[in-house]
């Protein structure tokens, strides 16, 4: 959308041809021999070690995984263990010239990616450096069970060593001891302290974080690069697809300040062992023939692509030592086709009947490990008798880690009993934090001096003024008030970006951040291509990293295409990683009408099941301001719905208006918008207006007080109020905007029925809308809760109401009817 690039069409309608560079395949060809000018024969020699140990461990969980023994040592693992046998090359090659900084982000089958990257880390880190971090992290918990159980430790980096594995192989077994005290498990082990992100057992999960990550460290100037391992399945998946596109957007190469100009820090690492599953990538599931190929249609770098050879740990030594080059020279991202192969199956139960012995055999003749260890003895690099040494090590210290991690008297799990609440802690972070990093923000102009603010200083911050409504050109309305607090925090918080389609410049879909453009650098506040899995998968990464972010998902319908990043990324690696992760993300959700089936629903009920994300609803000015300072100053992921009838409405319920100045509403917490006796009404979103109608007529044709109250948050939400409310009146009833079944109006009026049942006269009553498609917006009011549903629900469900005549039917008889159709 920006107006500085025009395009002409007749550049763009002249013929001519796409031309194409080659992409390299195995094109590496140094002999160990030639590389020993390059290593040290120390580090050539610890690379095998590496391989050997991630070797190593991954048999013993195999071996423990199958017969429930390693070396002795007897344990029964329930769980899942996804084996990256064969490919210990791949990760240490990738690993070694990874640091801290680097950041790496894997799949449910990164153990040795873990591994690889900790023993790295550990190499290059000074020993008070890792002092530091293993003395800090748990405050010390996991230090201690090493430290005093693992003797003839000889120096600071062996213990690091014993550490990380230590706290690798306890996650794994769910121990309390563990990096995430168990909650993450084989699939999710990570260890920030290293460089090491979630892994993610959703296939291509961690595609899009990653990119959030390598946004975090554009847009903050952070040091190092974003590595994310993803298998050749993941290729096909939709999160790899929409991250690819969010990582090559032209604006990173052409709109932003030169400061910041040029490609994401990134390299999208597909380990391409051959099989998703059990299903052949290369001539069976997919048309790419070779991975690497898929970079030549995405970008006109063709994203660096390159396909290496995966079994030579050198190779990708080599390959990733001229990527990262690259990315440090702002030219990225890249996709590396890394070619290996598991000699496993997908997991334990997997008999590899989709494959043959002689392929199998045929792989496991070119072992990696085995390969690279007779180049080393080949080369004068290392004898037998040191490589029989390096074994027994191995051997010795990966059996020790085992036996550590099953003793339930040093690796005790988490104790529900004792503490039931050792999960629930971790939930949420129920933080304040003003500003996630303590640096002067980048903006364009003062704040004061914004176009937008300043028009809104001619505004009046009140709905009615002398009984009279004020008219919508001059009143202080909702958007404005989301826009007011988004201002502030832009001019607060130095990491807070804001992303979505069609934000800058337009000013999204609802004007809601019209003027922000003025105020902010393009790096700030950006389009993005139409990814809405993206957008909000890269969101959690980089709020995971220590950023904040608001994304726009710009109509509640399009949920859908990002459910795996809300439903599964954004909700659970605070918890996931026992606290060790924050999440400072807010998704603006927008609920329509007038757009019928497909941009007008209402799904606050399907986002508020998913345990993990704080859901909020403002439907006035002041509690729409209110609740954003809340959300943009917590550390929690909020979704936060509006509803489009409301944008341009005013504040009717504080007198005062909406303060200019700084305040918060907390969210969780129902607002009483008026008082009455007879009967309660709760209510989310635009039906607060709807209720109010309603009262009205209540009041005056049938002298019924109601009491209002404006639910404003969903989770977390307090009872409390309208407990006392319900004691008071006797009756309730629930309405949203949200269809009937399934809602969590349905939830809440059932726990209000269990909390308050000796006060209340009769069940509490849900209106929702139909459950039917979202009508034209001509049908919308057939559709939506009006106000005399409300007025006949209680009339048939509540108390009959003296000379009404009921024009919506809410008998028993059409409850059974409607629900027995499915309507």
């Amino acid at each position: 959308m920006p107006k500085s690039q025009f395009i002409d069409p007749n550049e763009v309608r002249k013929s001519g041809w796409i031309k194409f560079f080659d992409i390299p395949v195995n094109q590496y060809s140094k002999t160990l021999e030639e590389e020993r000018q390059n290593f040290s024969d120390d580090q050539l020699i610890r690379i095998y070690r590496d391989m050997l140990i991630i070797r190593e461990f991954e048999t013993m969980l195999s071996l423990i995984k199958t017969t429930g023994e390693y070396n002795g040592i007897k344990y029964d693992y329930p769980g899942p263990a996804h084996l990256s046998i064969g490919q210990e090359a791949a990760a240490v090659g990738q690993a070694f010239v990874l640091d801290k900084d680097d950041f790496i982000f894997g799949s449910h089958r990164s153990h040795g990616e873990v591994i690889a990257k900790g023993l790295s880390t550990i190499e290059k880190l000074s020993d008070d450096e890792l002092l530091k971090i293993m003395e800090s992290y748990f405050d010390g918990a996991i230090l201690r069970v090493v430290e005093e159980n693992l003797k003839n430790i000889s120096s600071i980096k062996e213990l690091a060593v014993n550490f990380f594995l230590y706290g690798t192989l306890a996650e794994i077994f769910g121990r309390e001891t563990g990096f995430q005290k168990g909650l993450g498990g084989s699939m999710h082990v990570f260890f920030p302290p290293f460089g090491i992100y979630p892994n993610n057992a959703i296939v291509g999960g961690s595609a899009d974080i990653a990119v959030g990550a390598a946004l975090f460290k554009k847009i903050n100037k952070k040091n190092g690069i974003v590595v994310v391992n993803i298998g050749d399945g993941s290729m096909a998946c939709g999160p790899v697809w929409e991250a690819m596109c969010l990582a090559t957007m032209d604006q990173y190469k052409k709109l932003w300040d030169d400061e910041y100009r040029g490609g994401l820090p990134i390299i999208f690492n597909f380990m391409d062992n051959q099989y998703a599953m059990g299903g052949q990538t290369r001539g069976e599931t997919m048309g790419y023939d070779m991975l690497a190929r898929v970079g030549a249609g995405v970008n006109p770098e063709q994203m660096q692509a390159e396909r290496v050879d995966g079994y030579n740990p050198l190779a990708v030594i080599d390959a990733m030592k001229r990527k990262k080059y690259l990315l440090e020279q702002k030219q990225g991202p890249v996709l590396l086709d890394i070619v290996t192969y598991r000699l496993t199956g997908h997991s334990p139960s997997d008999s590899s009947s989709y494959r043959t012995k002689e392929e199998i055999e045929a792989w496991a003749a070119q072992d990696p490990i085995v390969t690279y260890k007779d180049e080393l003895i080949k080369a004068g690099v290392v004898t037998e008798e040191k490589i029989q040494e390096i074994q027994s090590y191995v051997k010795e210290l990966i059996t020790k880690i085992c036996a550590l991690a099953v003793d339930e008297n040093v690796s005790p799990r988490i104790n529900l009993v004792k503490d039931p609440d050792g999960i629930a802690r971790y939930m949420f972070s129920n933080q304040k934090i003003e500003k996630m990093e303590d640096r002067t923000p980048e903006v364009l102009i003062p704040k004061e001096e914004n176009p937008r603010v300043k028009q809104i200083k001619n505004k009046i911050r009140v709905g009615i003024v002398d009984g009279k409504p004020v008219p919508k050109a001059k009143v202080f309305n909702l958007r404005d008030a989301i826009f007011e607090a988004l201002l502030d925090k832009f001019y607060t918080d130095p990491t807070l970006i804001s992303y979505g389609e069609d934000l800058r410049d337009w000013g999204g879909a609802f004007a809601v951040y019209r003027g922000l453009t003025e105020s902010l650098p393009y790096h700030r506040l950006f389009n993005t291509c139409i990814s809405e899995g993206a957008i909000v998968g890269s969101a959690v990464g980089y709020g995971m990293c220590g950023g904040r972010v608001v994304v726009e998902i710009m109509y509640c319908d399009f949920i859908g295409r990002a459910g795996d990043e809300i439903f599964n990324q954004l909700a659970k690696w605070q918890a996931m990683s026992a606290g060790t992760l924050k999440m400072p993300v807010i998704v603006r959700v927008s609920v329509g009408s007038k757009y019928g089936a497909q941009h007008s629903q209402d799904w606050t009920s399907i986002v508020s099941h998913i345990p993990g994300l704080k859901v909020v609803f403002p439907a006035t000015p002041y509690d729409a301001k209110g609740l954003m300072n809340s959300a943009l100053s917590s550390t929690d992921p909020v979704i936060f719905f509006e509803s489009q009838r409301l944008y341009d409405i005013g504040e009717l319920f504080h007198k005062e208006g909406v303060p200019e100045g700084y305040y918060e509403v907390p969210i969780g917490e129902p607002d009483i918008k008026k008082e009455g006796k007879d009967i309660t009404i709760l209510t989310v979103g635009a039906t607060l207006y709807r209720a109010l109608d309603a009262a009205k007529i209540l009041e005056e044709k049938y002298g019924v007080s109601a009491e209002i109250i404006d639910a404003r948050s969903l989770v977390p939400f307090n009872y409390e109020k309208v407990i006392e409310s319900v004691k008071k009146t006797g009756r309730i009833v629930l309405a949203s905007d949200a269809c009937a079944r399934g809602s969590i109006l349905k939830d809440m009026a059932a726990t209000i029925a269990d909390l308050a049942f000796d006060y209340l006269d009769a069940p509490p009553v849900v209106v929702g809308s139909k459950n039917w498609i979202v009508p034209a917006y001509e049908f919308e009011n057939y559709f939506f809760p009006q106000a005399d549903w409300i007025i006949d629900a209680i009339h048939e469900r509540i108390m009959p109401l003296k000379g009404h005549v009921p024009k919506n039917n809410f008998t028993t008889n059409e409850i059974l009817r409607t629900n027995r159709l499915g309507i």
